[in-house]
């Protein structure tokens, strides 16, 4: 009996229960409450009202319609950029592939809203560019506000996630087919559509879909640029943060029905996950190419010059923070570090860069450690209760983070649960947002990873926790890295959910930069930009010394 008991009640199964605790508390919880704010009236009735309030005005549900628009077409430009991209940086010798590959990475590193931010400073009313089509065209440029200036920032946000998924399906593919097409009289475009368009679609899919549900619950690339068009997840910040005519209890129903939205997504993608998903071999790798005359001069042209687009936007932001501003945020094109002592050296400002940093590091350690576990749990202790839990922690990763902030202030507003507006909350909002990337490399890795040497460590003398944290973890490390690098980088560039849970004291990075944005303090938040691109890039390049790799391709 009592070896029974303890089997049952080993270190596995306690590590389950406490994480779904865990999980219950900050996962589930706060999401109920939602639930019943949406279906509560005021009065504390149950009512439907606030659900038939949006779908009986056009204003509301039209909002919705807008965000589908936005991200249909940015998904497809994306996957077919990303598609582009990869297949000719892996099939053609390209000079300086290696820096090419890099900067993709680093485009995609930074938050859309900065993004948004520097093509504002680019083609926005007063722009550099704007100014100088202006001057040479007959017609008015009227700025990159509206559907096109949001499809544009986050086309060129999103392609290199799918770049980097099918650089890795690439590497997989195996080149003999390619060949045997060729051999058979199929051109280029006939071996693309033929050949390698199907063996990637698992990947494209896959990776599509990430793409739809970041761009679908983005906040600040549409506040910022969007104008008159206004998207879904903006309209449930100002039904909640406005200023005027505000209401939680219709703000939840909106949160409802995103919610609803991105579950359904986040199943489709895992029904085509499984419904497409096979396994190749690469008995001849494909190798890359040279090709010479006007065709190699058209394709260097045509991927440096996305690759150079996609870059722009940090080489914006860094450029003009050292530029002067005058009156209404204009640059008068002295050089000045005035924006970095006001960021860096003033007491008013630098809290920011700090909360960022301490916020980021205490975040990425409980990511890494619970991102550790986790994936051990789900590959080698797989029950009903670690799949509920893999399942769990991918939540926050698909709902919009101002939806999980909403529901954090819900859920932690009050005794005995008073966090709101405290350090510890902001952190735990940031680690459960980001931990799925951890996650889901370190899965698999440790799929890599022969279950036999862990028994053989247990067979010489080891319990099951000394093998775990004596061969496995070690052994686990370098796909722990590359997750907890995304996570980082992403977590330090969180604002959906920052903007809704900080207060003065809790201030971040890209909820400064925001705000200095909206006050029009373009050189303050061009400074700030810049701390935070600097920050991802060394992050990135010390990932790449510490792996010995030259991609993060996934």
């Amino acid at each position: 009996m009592n070896g029974t008991n303890e089997k049952k009640l080993n270190i596995w199964n306690i590590s389950t229960f406490v994480i779904l605790a865990f999980a219950v508390l900050f996962i589930i919880y706060p999401m109920v409450l939602i639930l019943y704010k949406s279906v509560i009236s005021g009065s504390g009735q149950l009512s439907f009202d606030y659900f038939s309030k949006f779908f009986q005005k056009k204003y509301y549900w039209s909002t919705l319609i807008n965000s589908f628009k936005v991200t249909v077409v940015a998904t497809a430009i994306s996957t077919i950029l990303g598609l582009i991209m990869a297949y000719l940086l892996r099939s053609i010798v390209i000079k300086g592939n290696k820096y090419l590959n890099i900067m993709i990475v680093m485009s995609y590193l930074s938050p859309p809203f900065i993004g948004a931010y520097a093509w504002i400073q680019l083609l926005g009313r007063n722009g550099f560019i704007t100014r100088l089509l202006n001057n040479i065209l007959p017609v008015k440029f009227a700025g990159i506000y509206g559907f096109a200036g949001i499809v544009l920032v986050f086309s060129l946000q999103s392609f290199p996630l799918v770049y980097m998924y099918t650089s890795g399906a690439l590497k997989s593919l195996d080149n003999s087919l390619v060949e045997a097409a060729e051999s058979l009289g199929c051109n280029l475009l006939d071996r693309v559509r033929l050949i390698i368009v199907p063996l990637v679609t698992p990947t494209l899919l896959a990776s599509s879909l990430l793409v739809f549900m970041r761009v679908f619950s983005d906040f600040g690339t549409p506040m910022l640029i969007g104008e008159g068009y206004k998207t879904f997840p903006v309209m449930i910040y100002g039904q909640f943060m406005g200023e005027v005519n505000t209401d939680d209890h219709f703000a939840a129903a909106l949160c409802v029905i995103i919610i609803g939205i991105t579950l359904l997504l986040f199943f489709l993608q895992r029904f085509l996950s499984a419904k497409f998903t096979y396994a190749m071999t690469a008995l001849k790798p494909m190798e890359a190419v040279k090709i010479s005359g006007f065709k190699n001069v058209l394709v260097h042209l045509l991927v440096y010059g996305i690759v150079f687009v996609a870059i722009l936007p940090q080489l914006t932001v860094i450029t003009t923070s050292f530029l002067k501003t005058g009156s209404g945020g204009l640059y008068t094109g002295g050089f000045t570090l005035e924006n970095y002592y006001n960021t860096l050296l003033s007491k008013n400002n630098n809290s920011a860069i700090l909360n960022t940093y301490l916020f980021g590091f205490a975040a990425i350690v409980i990511v890494v450690v619970l991102g550790i576990i986790i994936s051990y749990l789900s590959a080698r202790k797989r029950s009903f209760f670690t799949s509920t839990l893999d399942t769990l922690t991918m939540l926050p990763y698909i709902i919009p983070g101002s939806v999980l902030g909403i529901a954090f202030l819900y859920g932690f507003n009050s005794r005995p649960l008073l966090l709101s507006g405290t350090a510890i909350l902001m952190i735990i909002s940031l680690s459960v947002r980001r931990m799925p990337y951890t996650i889901r490399s370190s899965t698999a890795i440790i799929g890599q990873i022969s279950p036999s040497v862990e028994e053989a460590a247990v067979s010489l003398g080891c319990n099951e926790l000394q093998s775990f944290l004596k061969i496995t973890v070690p052994m686990m490390l370098t796909g722990v890295l590359s997750g907890a690098i995304m996570s980082w980088v992403t977590l330090i560039s969180e604002l959906s959910s920052s903007i809704i849970l900080y207060t003065s004291k809790t201030q971040t990075l890209t909820v400064a930069i925001y705000a200095e944005v909206i006050r029009s303090s373009f050189g303050n938040a061009a400074a700030y930009s810049t701390i935070l691109t600097v920050t991802s890039i060394l992050s990135l390049l010390v990932f790449f010394k510490i792996s010995g790799k030259n991609d993060i391709s996934i």
